[in-house]
């Protein structure tokens, strides 16, 4: 069953913000080695429940977006057109990582789909 594997994080000042949340959660921030100003939040150890997260630079008036992991990215793009939903950003490659789409449901709230592939560019 897909489940929750990533959180994203907008902020308009991006170094107050790693600031806040090392200071406020002991969070690790590092800044991502790829193609775009990103960094990846570790919010604890592996072997404990939670997930980890990243931190983009505000783009608009976004909120926290959450990205579900899926094995057939094209697969759940079907289902979330076919329930009602919206694609925003169609398959996206994110080197090294895995493909991206990000989806909108039936109210209006943003999500992220994910596809593990260490190939992908």
């Amino acid at each position: 069953m897909p489940r929750v594997i990533h959180f994203d994080l907008p902020a308009d000042d991006p170094e107050r913000a790693i600031r806040f949340y090392e200071t406020v959660f002991g969070w690790q921030i590092r800044k991502w080695e790829g193609p775009m100003e990103y960094w990846l939040i570790s919010t604890g150890p592996e072997d404990e429940p939670g997930i980890d997260g990243g931190l983009a630079r505000r783009m608009a008036r976004e909120g926290v977006s959450n990205t579900i992991g899926v094995p057939d990215l094209e697969e759940y793009v079907r289902r979330v057109v076919d329930a009602g939903g919206k694609v925003l950003m169609p398959k996206t490659a994110i080197p090294g990582v895995g493909w991206l789409a990000t989806c909108e449901d039936t109210e209006g709230t943003q999500f992220g789909l994910m596809q593990a592939d260490p190939n992908a560019q």
